[in-house]
């Protein structure tokens, strides 16, 4: 199934797993760029926001958990994360993190607590019409895993 195939399939879970993809992005991109600030509290913000993007790389496509050495605890971290309700929670939680920076100062970051939320608001819209979660083929779904074995 293509990308677009997967879109129109209108799989909330789809939309929150694309937009955690450009969530992953955003979050290392800002987080790097607003960390050589001179604002202390906005530079622990900046090392969650990173943190935060290289958790997400595992939580959103599952076949790095197979070719990277990671360890049980971690995967078992991870692996909580298998359902459309936990991810909506997760996504929520570092949100508000990057959403508190704004106590600190206006910056970048806050363009990672919008398309965090955005990926909260998706999962949790799956998670209210009851749709199954569904992992991209393209990220290492079950078709990608298919594919490997």
């Amino acid at each position: 199934m293509t990308v677009m195939e997967e879109l129109r399939t209108r799989n909330f879970s789809l939309y929150g797993q694309w937009i955690g993809i450009i969530s992953i992005i955003i979050c290392l991109a800002v987080g790097i760029a607003s960390i050589f600030t001179f604002n202390v509290g906005l530079i622990i913000f900046s090392g969650v926001c990173i943190f935060t993007g290289l958790t997400l790389i595992f939580v959103e496509i599952p076949f790095l958990l197979r070719i990277c050495p990671v360890s049980g605890r971690f995967e078992t971290f991870v692996r909580r994360f298998n359902n459309n309700l936990p991810r909506a929670g997760f996504y929520l939680i570092v949100a508000l993190i990057q959403w508190f920076s704004l106590f600190i100062r206006g910056s970048a970051l806050i363009v990672a607590a919008v398309f965090l939320t955005a990926a909260s608001f998706s999962y949790g819209i799956a998670a209210a019409k009851k749709q199954e979660f569904t992992s991209s083929s393209t990220l290492g779904g079950q078709g990608l895993a298919q594919q490997i074995i």
